[in-house]
């Protein structure tokens, strides 16, 4: 699977831009503030992952502009041809089409066009709050088996419609209140148990994956392993809403299920998040990112697109090249404010030139 082309009108800072890719490695070089980013989030935005930066979709609009478009045309393994094309808008629905064919809903473009995305956020997801890595694992089963991203939708929409029969309720457990309760309640342990096991089901089969990656990466021994905290232990979810109820009214808010776990990252045995350097955490970060990317691989047959957003900004040079040596041969995207380390051969070579507020040149040059 590759990118072949990207299209671009009134999308964050480029006010029109054509670029096309090489099957290989592509470095996009320009100094910081011109667009290197928005390149690699349009990319990502129509694979199905929405902003690289977590933005709303009304920020990837250029100001000034009504609307932005992002037109991919992509190639499969079997070499059909992908067409992708996406327009935000700010006065009216934006509209995605795919080879022609209306997609209503963003989650449905997760494999259509896989990609892997590297980007300097990814240290929150070792050293951050826990719905980082929440985050983090969801976004992997998606990867993984595309589907299942309709049981994380469907356990956010019961637990939207649980915390608002708990503040209305007031503290209060009335008849229809309990009543109510008991059918959320079901519906919450149904969808959160069966949550949870994927969830440790893909964990269990990723940590080999990011121990190894992390040795390779950082050079160093006996590396990190990851594990499943829950926050209702190893019982039943049905068992812990029914114990937690109480607390639950007086406090306006669900206080246990798969919104409240966590991913224990640990480097030599110890929490990375508070006992390791920043190096060690960020080649753990780029561990968890290789290891999914490795899981997608082996489970879907499919070869992601990789999508290196300044991934070498805080690496040394020994382990910038360990990261380029970690990563599968497929079609790589990486952007970088100061090139590539020493002895490394991009396949093509992209340099951004113009103004950071309005407009970006892109220009390519052969290596």
């Amino acid at each position: 699977m590759r990118v072949c082309s990207l299209s671009l009108a009134d999308f964050r800072s480029y006010a029109s831009a054509e670029v096309e890719f090489a099957a290989g490695l592509t470095v996009v070089v320009g100094p910081n503030g011109q667009g290197k980013t928005n390149l690699l989030e349009a990319v990502g935005f129509v694979a199905g992952l929405g902003s690289l930066r977590g933005a709303p979709e009304a920020a990837l609009i250029r100001d000034g502009a009504e609307a932005a478009v992002m037109r991919c045309r992509a190639e499969a393994a079997d070499g059909r041809e992908i067409r992708i094309e996406a327009e935000l808008a700010r006065s009216r629905p934006n509209r995605v089409r795919v080879n022609g064919q209306p997609v209503t809903r963003r989650r449905d473009l997760v494999g259509v066009l896989t990609a892997t995305v590297f980007s300097p956020e990814d240290l929150d997801l070792v050293k951050g709050e826990p719905a980082r890595r929440r985050r983090w694992i969801d976004g992997a089963l998606t990867a993984v088996r595309p589907s299942l991203g309709a049981l994380r939708s469907e356990v956010d929409r019961i637990l939207r419609q649980r915390n608002t029969l708990l503040r209305q309720a007031g503290g209060r457990a009335t008849d229809d209140v309990v009543i109510t309760m008991d059918v959320w309640d079901s519906k919450l342990a149904a969808a959160g148990d069966e949550l949870r096991a994927r969830r440790q089901e893909l964990l269990d089969a990723l940590e080999p994956r990011i121990g190894s990656y992390y040795e390779r990466i950082a050079n160093q021994r006996g590396g990190a392993d990851a594990g499943y905290v829950s926050s209702w232990g190893d019982g039943s979810l049905a068992e812990a809403l029914a114990a937690v109820r109480r607390d639950d009214l007086r406090r306006a808010t669900t206080t246990v299920g798969p919104h409240r776990d966590d991913v224990l990252l640990r480097i030599r045995g110890l929490p990375a998040r508070s006992h390791a350097s920043q190096g060690e955490q960020r080649s753990l970060a780029l561990a968890l990112r290789l290891a999914v990317d490795a899981e997608v691989r082996e489970r879907r047959d499919v070869q992601p697109v990789l999508l290196l957003d300044d991934v070498f900004s805080e690496l040394d040079a020994d382990r910038a090249a360990a990261l380029l040596d970690a990563l599968p041969r497929s079609q790589r995207i990486l952007t970088t404010a100061t090139g590539l380390p020493a002895g490394v051969q991009a396949d093509q070579l992209i340099r951004l030139a113009g103004t950071a507020a309005h407009t970006v040149l892109v220009t390519e040059q052969s290596p």
